[in-house]
């Protein structure tokens, strides 16, 4: 039979193992994103900004993403969102680009969402329809500034890198495929893609992830439980 003591020490490592299961979950799910994450060099896509909230008091009240001038789109399109008001700003671009319509001499650089709120403890998804995507390059990076009720502004602006070591703002970032290659053949639209084939890559990502936070909040839940179990059954004993 397990000392009062030792019982005591289960119930409060099970308490913090599931503390921590549940803060994990939350901030492995707390950056703002691009979704779906890859698309196919060359294609039209809808992507989605996915922005969680992340503070306890304060709502999100703004969203700025910038687009990479390096690599401008042609065609950028916003899908309204209830409750916000989408600002797109077009600039001239500082040496024009050659495309299969002509030459492309201004690009839309920057989309704002303000007006809304997102409260503590849940999310927006703000939905761009864009291309063509770039063929020279595998990455592209939108830079995003995230803005609270309290004025705080949150920069998700660094370089991810390869993934091993991310950093603490890692800015939105979609990986393009070569064309043909098949991986993403569902996440970026050409001319012949079917856009339920693009909806079903997205419904499919979205679902992971949930089901990936609920298993770990649910986890969580029942570490706590058991900890919380444990520590008054030593009282009880006491």
């Amino acid at each position: 039979m397990p000392s009062r003591t030792h019982a005591r020490r289960l119930g409060t490592l099970a308490v913090l193992a599931g503390a921590g299961v549940v803060a994990f979950a939350t901030a492995a799910s707390a950056h703002v994103t691009v979704n779906p994450k890859t698309a196919e060099q060359g294609s039209y896509a809808k992507v989605s900004f996915r922005v969680p909230n992340e503070e306890d008091n304060a709502d999100t009240t703004k969203l700025v993403v910038n687009l990479p001038t390096d690599h401008p789109l042609a065609s950028v399109s916003v899908r309204p969102v209830p409750g916000w008001t989408a600002k797109v700003v077009t600039s001239t671009l500082p040496k024009p680009i050659k495309t299969e319509g002509g030459e492309l001499t201004k690009a839309v650089t920057q989309i704002t969402w303000s007006g809304g709120k997102i409260e503590p403890g849940q999310f927006q998804e703000f939905d761009v329809s864009l291309g063509p995507l770039p063929t020279d390059t595998d990455t592209m990076m939108f830079k995003a500034d995230q803005t609270y009720s309290d004025g705080q502004v949150v920069k998700w602006e660094q370089d991810p890198g390869d993934g091993t070591s991310e950093p603490e703002h890692p800015a939105p970032t979609l990986k393009l495929t070569p064309k043909g290659s098949g991986d993403a053949a569902t996440a970026g639209l050409t001319a012949q893609s079917k856009p339920a084939a693009a909806k079903t890559e997205a419904s499919s990502d979205d679902g992971t992830a949930r089901v990936l936070g609920g298993v770990g909040i649910g986890v969580g839940v029942i570490g706590i439980a058991v900890g919380g179990y444990g520590l008054s059954r030593a009282r009880s004993r006491a």
